[in-house]
């Protein structure tokens, strides 16, 4: 596959197409607010958008260190889907302790920062006809961020297609029919089994067994949603702050290296990058997630391949990939690259590795081998926050008054929506059935101490890279080396 005069970094192709924004200004110096926001992704965003329709006179500020949509939120790889970070059976299966911690309140940990030294979640488990609920608010999340989109009159180049997962090896096959069959047993998720012979007609992924869809779930254009969200709070009232990076969270304050800000709520929203905050080095961790996009692909090529209803499209490999047909007509295609930088070191451009470009082009071939010849345009990395549950998480401590959302392992762009509502309430003060649904509250652990995050999540990387491997050269069943990983990781 061709990669000549390939753009490396310059945050994302998104970016590059849009053309980077002129930065607003820094803040001035101190200040004083209803509700300050640290972070101009979609979780901020979000929040300031909804908190602004709720509560039109709360004076709010947001705190960027780089521009709106710097993140993962421009970044991405455009899935609007309904996924629940970390699934729904989680929700289910945590012990009675926990759930009377949770109604207690005594499992509240100190700092709400949504994260402490227990040694697991706070949350504990609640009902499958809550979690149904749960699922269906995701599934309407996809609809709401359309309406706002057309309201707002921001051009997304948002098609609803709906998410389709394709198996392509017999041990991928054999998970992918489990999964149907669990997840065909909630009503919520409207999921369909497709045979290779249906599944290629849909898109025509060489070497299909069978795949899987389900219709909540929309291609959109990252940077466009966020920038023009940025702009629809701008219009609010809400005053975004560029270039002025937070150093620390404290009850009723945000210091940054321009002024402290203060406010009777504080929201961290810095998803990623929250290791870069005093204190929180452990919390998250930055995962990096790295992508390719092509150059246009010709119209005889794409009568080969369909992919023509604007479905996004992921797989059963256990180091996963996912990707979109751009509305140019280009594929989009991510995955892993060095998955982990030692001391959460975080990106700053998106500059990655060559041999990610290669890595990603190979695995892209492999699912279309039509593209042997098509250009590799542009490769970039973003970090997203993993926390050590694998599970996101939404809370306010009323103790003092910072909120915070996130955590979304890379399922963020309709979760950042509903996570937004949720916090709108909950500063409110607002009981709804958002502030009720299980995520909120949700702790987890924080990781380990270096260097052993950095062993292990290398480590645990290389072993899903070899099961893969063993799979895609003919194993038939799940590779154990995969099934120990996901034990450590906290992914089983």
């Amino acid at each position: 596959m061709a990669t000549g005069s390939m753009i490396n970094g310059k945050t994302s192709h998104w970016w590059h197409q849009l053309g980077q924004p002129s930065r607003r200004p820094g803040l001035p110096g101190d200040l004083t607010v209803d509700v300050a926001i640290v972070g101009a992704g979609f979780t901020g965003l979000w929040t300031a958008y909804y908190l602004k329709q709720a509560r039109p006179n709360l004076k709010i500020a947001v705190i960027e260190q780089e521009h709106a949509g710097y993140g993962a939120s421009g970044r991405n790889g455009g899935w609007l889907t309904n996924s629940i970070t970390g699934g729904r059976e989680q929700y289910l299966k945590q012990s009675g302790f926990a759930a009377f911690l949770r109604r207690s309140g005594l499992g509240r940990l100190p700092g709400g920062f949504g994260g402490g030294l227990a040694s697991g979640s706070t949350s504990g488990p609640v009902s499958r006809d809550t979690v149904e609920r749960f699922q269906t608010l995701f599934n309407q999340t996809v609809t709401e961020v359309m309406r706002v989109a057309e309201l707002e009159g921001v051009d997304a180049d948002i098609k609803r297609g709906g998410e389709f997962n394709v198996a392509y090896t017999p041990a991928q096959e054999a998970r992918l029919r489990r999964f149907a069959a669990a997840e065909q047993r909630w009503r919520s998720t409207d999921l369909q089994l497709l045979e290779a012979s249906e599944a290629r007609a849909k898109i025509n992924v060489a070497g299909t067994r069978a795949a899987i869809w389900h219709p909540h779930c929309a291609r959109i254009h990252p940077a466009k949603l966020v920038s023009g969200l940025a702009e629809a709070v701008t219009r609010l009232g809400v005053t975004i702050y560029e270039g002025t990076r937070a150093i620390e969270l404290e009850s009723g304050q945000v210091i940054t290296d321009h002024g402290t800000v203060r406010a009777d709520f504080v929201v961290r929203a810095t998803e990623g990058f929250t290791a870069n905050l005093k204190g929180l080095k452990r919390l998250w961790l930055p995962m990096n997630s790295s992508m390719i996009a092509t150059e246009p692909i010709a119209p005889e090529i794409w009568d080969e391949i369909g992919w023509r209803e604007g479905e996004t499209l992921g797989d059963f490999a256990h180091v996963y990939m996912y990707a979109q047909r751009t509305a140019d007509d280009r594929i989009a295609f991510g995955g892993r690259g060095v998955p982990y930088r030692y001391g959460s070191r975080t990106d700053n451009d998106g500059t990655t590795q060559p041999v990610t470009a290669q890595t990603l082009g190979d695995l892209l071939r492999r699912f279309f081998p039509q593209l042997q010849n098509t250009r590799i345009e542009h490769l970039w990395s973003g970090v997203l926050g993993v926390p050590r549950d694998w599970s996101a998480t939404v809370g306010l401590d009323r103790s003092t008054g910072i909120a915070w959302a996130g955590g979304y392992v890379g399922t963020g762009v309709a979760a950042t929506n509903l996570a937004g509502r949720t916090l709108t309430d909950l500063i409110i003060g607002e009981r709804s059935e958002l502030t009720e649904m299980p995520w909120v509250d949700h702790r987890a652990r924080r990781w380990e101490f270096e260097p052993l995050r950095w062993i292990a999540t290398r480590g645990l990387y290389t072993a899903y890279g070899v099961a893969d491997r063993q799979e895609f050269a003919g194993r038939k069943t799940t590779s154990p080396i995969a099934k120990i990983a996901d034990v450590i990781t906290g992914r089983h």
